[in-house]
């Protein structure tokens, strides 16, 4: 099995330290309280990023990202945008890391009173955390797929385009597609249509077309809208729209995008090779567009 996070390994992870609410600890020290809302509910949200050349890609619409989400859940970060970022520089340069780094930026409401649901009884503030590692993608081969039964659902339960720290129902999606001998799990929306995997957003392409879902069940991904725009500046015909898994495998090509991975392409779905099952011409192309 391999998966859209698969990396090098690297022994400086050994060693790395970790901001945990304004001091750097080593990854033995870096701890938080069992009372945690986040351990103890999945209570909060976090941001993704990847460091290239000395710069955090898409830095402003991560922070976008994280605020946007923290006021949805009601939650107080207690920092400032650039007071966020410069824990991000802080602990970059703490661990002496220029290139090829992913950070994971954690928020959570905070150490809770007692062992209960109520938010309220989270009254220490935030927790924030920045686990920041040397890493740089290593994905042998092109994904494997399987669908499962399980959907990304409606904003009323669940908005499935909050980066919360509730990933269950992804957790139990990639649980499912490894069961079924895939790498990562295909979920469809409410309505039957392909919509995303457990962990990225799904794209193919058909006849020199690039198909996405419609976005309203999915992830707001920024590397997807990257690729959109892309296809759009460089006349690229690009849609997002309802297609269904008869669509998907005929097409030419597939592949997932994240901040991680950058786009991963994709070798075989619910068992059909789709394309030639390798990396394809276009997802190459965007590759390359999204490089420069």
């Amino acid at each position: 099995m391999v998966s859209t996070h698969h990396s090098e390994e690297d022994a400086r992870n050994d060693s790395i330290l970790i901001w945990v609410n304004g001091t750097l600890k080593s990854r033995g020290e870096a701890l938080i309280s069992v009372y945690d809302s986040g351990f103890m509910l999945g209570d909060g949200v976090w941001e993704g990023l990847r460091l290239y050349e000395g710069r955090w890609a898409f830095l402003a619409d991560h922070m976008d990202r994280l605020y946007e989400a923290a006021k949805a859940i009601d939650l107080d970060i207690g920092l400032t945008r650039a007071q966020m970022v410069a824990a991000l520089e802080e602990t970059r340069h703490a661990n002496e890391m220029h290139t090829d780094a992913h950070a994971r930026l954690m928020v959570t409401r905070g150490v809770k009173s007692r062992p209960f649901q109520h938010p309220k009884l989270s009254r220490s503030g935030p927790t924030i955390a920045i686990i920041m590692e040397h890493s740089k993608p290593d994905i042998p081969r092109p994904i494997h797929l399987a669908t499962v039964p399980h959907l990304r659902g409606l904003p009323m339960t669940q908005d499935p385009k909050l980066n919360s720290h509730s990933k269950l129902n992804c957790i139990l999606a990639c649980i499912a597609a490894e069961k079924a001998g895939a790498d990562e799990a295909l979920m469809l929306d409410i309505h039957g249509f392909v919509n995303t995997t457990n962990a990225c957003n799904f794209f193919i392409v058909r006849k020199g077309e690039v198909w996405t879902s419609t976005g309203d069940y999915c992830m707001n991904g920024i590397t997807r809208q990257k690729v959109i725009d892309l296809c759009r500046a460089d006349g690229i015909p690009v849609f997002e729209k309802n297609f269904s898994l008869v669509d998907t495998y005929s097409a030419d090509e597939a592949f997932l995008t994240g901040t991680f991975g950058a786009q991963t392409p994709v070798g075989m779905i619910d068992g059909r090779v789709i394309g030639t099952g390798t990396l394809g011409p276009m997802t190459s192309k965007i590759r390359a567009l999204y490089k420069t």
